[in-house]
């Protein structure tokens, strides 16, 4: 062999060795360099009706071009949290809570805040019996997880009425974390006087169970308007693959759209995408009810998530923490600026 021959032989070997380690960081599951996968979180409830609308009609993929789109659902905030400090997804809507929880959990490495995504939507129902907050003594109130966001806000309240609660039920009043699906179960069969549900089950508890408002959340924020779910993604995720983060983004805010126009293929979208996760829709009075109970938007209503951190410290289930960066909202004002619309604020959370 020539020695011509020799080093052009030894070039090919040197760029197909090359070619073979741009692949191999490419194809690593989303949480590397140039990722070819999005692993997004969400939850089977109608204030993730973004999301559910966003999978159902395949927003997201329209937006990630060549990028693979998985999706996981949970239950409530911490396990997606939970999730997310294993490596296990790299973006999901989220509630309050559990995001500053992540955040101070990790200090402040594990996560940002990206968008908006919902406003509203939750409340305190209870049987018909409980005509006023002072009948709640001894009473057995659930929360679809402990230290998610309804969790804290029914602890919060409680706490203002002078109250007691602990994290094992016990107290003047009894707060039991329940999986959502297993709370309209218990207030069917009288294990549960009451919960502070988000939507779509605080509707499916006044329609199908006979449950009433006793407290609807909206009422205890200025102008009724507090971040019931935004989007999160994996800090590492965003420093890594910005590009992708910006076509989620674009699917996000056209999935937001959607959801806010309220028409009745949306709505038909997120109840489709509900019976396709849970094997069984919802009835179109639930659907219609839960929707008009919510706002969704892109703004995160950032005012409302230095509250929530302090209700939170409050109760016990936070030590103090500082917020300032976990916003992080350029990406989705590049985008919103593209699109022709107002930016959003982090306020006094901005990095």
């Amino acid at each position: 062999m020539n020695l011509r021959r020799a080093r052009g032989l030894a070039a090919v070997a040197v760029a197909l060795v090359a070619a073979a380690g741009l692949a191999a960081c490419a194809d690593d599951g989303g949480s590397g360099a140039g990722a070819t996968t999005l692993r997004l979180g969400y939850f089977p409830n109608i204030t993730h009706a973004p999301a559910l609308i966003g999978v159902h009609d395949k927003i997201y993929e329209k937006h990630l071009g060549g990028v693979r789109l998985e999706t996981t659902t949970f239950n409530a905030g911490p396990a997606a949290i939970e999730a997310m400090l294993a490596d296990a997804i790299d973006a999901t809507y989220i509630g309050p809570n559990p995001a500053i929880n992540g955040w101070a959990q990790s200090r402040g490495d594990l996560l940002r805040i990206i968008a908006g995504a919902t406003s509203g939507g939750a409340g305190l129902v209870v049987k018909p019996s409980i005509t006023s907050p002072h009948d709640l003594r001894g009473k057995k109130i659930a929360t679809p997880q402990l230290g998610n966001t309804q969790d804290v806000a029914l602890r919060h309240w409680l706490t203002g009425l002078g109250f007691a609660t602990d994290r094992a039920g016990g107290g003047d009043v009894h707060v039991v974390p329940t999986p959502n699906a297993e709370i309209i179960t218990g207030f069917a069969d009288n294990a549960l006087d009451g919960a502070w549900v988000p939507e779509p089950h605080l509707s499916r508890l006044i329609l199908e169970q006979g449950a009433k408002l006793l407290l609807d959340e909206k009422t205890l924020w200025p102008g009724g308007a507090f971040v019931t779910t935004h989007l999160i993604v994996s800090r590492k995720f965003l420093d890594r693959n910005p590009g992708v983060v910006t076509s989620l983004l674009k699917g996000h805010l056209e999935a937001v759209e959607l959801a806010a126009s309220g028409t009745a293929a949306a709505r038909r979208s997120a109840n489709d995408q509900l019976a396709a996760l849970t094997g069984k829709g919802l009835k179109d009075n639930v659907v219609d009810a839960s929707f008009a109970n919510l706002t969704f938007t892109v703004d995160p209503v950032a005012a409302s998530l230095d509250a929530c951190a302090k209700h939170a410290e409050e109760v016990g289930l936070l030590k103090p923490v500082e917020l300032a960066g976990i916003y992080v909202l350029d990406p989705l004002n590049a985008v919103l600026r593209g699109a022709g619309k107002p930016e959003v604020s982090a306020g006094i959370l901005a990095p």
